[in-house]
C-alpha cells in the first residue's frame, strides 16, 4: 500500500472541511491557509470529490464548500477513492498474477492486509475524527497560526503604503 500525498491532502482537507462545517460555505482560501496545501492542488481534490458528491460548492462572494453529506455519513475509505487512491498492499493489483502470471507465495496475505486497512479506513468517518480531543486541539493551533500570518501580512501591507 501506498498512500500518496493526493490520499492524505483530500483526508486533510475534508476533515478541515469538517471541523468548520457549522462556519457556513468553507473557502479553499482557507483550508489552503490552515492546512498548507497549495490552493490550485486543492482545486483539483475538490473537482474529483464534488463528482463523487462528498462536498457541495457554493459559489459567489461569501462562496465554498459544504459537506455533501453528515460527516458520520463520510468515511475516510470513501475520500480517498474519491481521489482515485486504493488501500491495496499487493504487487499485482489483487489480480493475482503478480509471480509470472501466477498468485506469488505471499499473494493472499497482502489481500489479507489490503481488506484490513480498507475495513479500519471505512470504520472512521469524518464525525468520529472531528470528535477527537487531540484533532481539535491541532485544528485550534492551525486556526491561530494562520491568523497570525494573515495579520502579518495586512501589517507588511499597511507599511509599504
Amino acid at each position: 500500500m501506498r498512500l500518496t500525498t493526493r490520499g492524505r491532502y483530500a483526508v486533510t482537507a475534508m476533515l478541515d472541511l469538517a471541523l468548520h462545517r457549522d462556519e457556513g460555505p468553507i473557502a479553499l482560501a482557507g483550508i489552503s491557509s490552515r492546512q498548507g496545501i497549495s490552493l490550485s492542488y486543492l482545486e483539483q481534490l475538490f473537482a474529483q470529490l464534488r463528482r463523487r458528491e462528498l462536498v457541495r460548492s457554493v459559489r459567489g462572494p461569501g462562496g465554498g464548500y459544504h459537506l455533501g453529506r453528515a460527516a458520520r455519513e463520510i468515511s475516510v475509505a470513501e475520500v480517498i477513492a474519491a481521489v482515485n487512491e486504493d488501500t491495496d498492499t499487493t504487487r499485482c493489483g489483487g489480480a493475482g498474477d503478480c509471480q509470472e502470471g501466477e498468485t506469488c507465495l505471499t499473494h493472499h496475505l497482502w489481500m489479507d492486509l489490503s481488506d484490513q486497512v480498507k475495513d479500519f479506513l471505512q470504520g472512521i468517518s469524518l464525525d468520529d475524527l472531528v470528535r477527537r480531543k487531540d484533532i481539535r486541539d491541532v485544528s485550534r493551533r492551525q486556526e491561530a497560526r494562520a491568523r497570525e500570518k494573515e495579520q502579518a501580512a495586512s501589517q507588511n501591507l499597511a507599511s509599504n503604503l
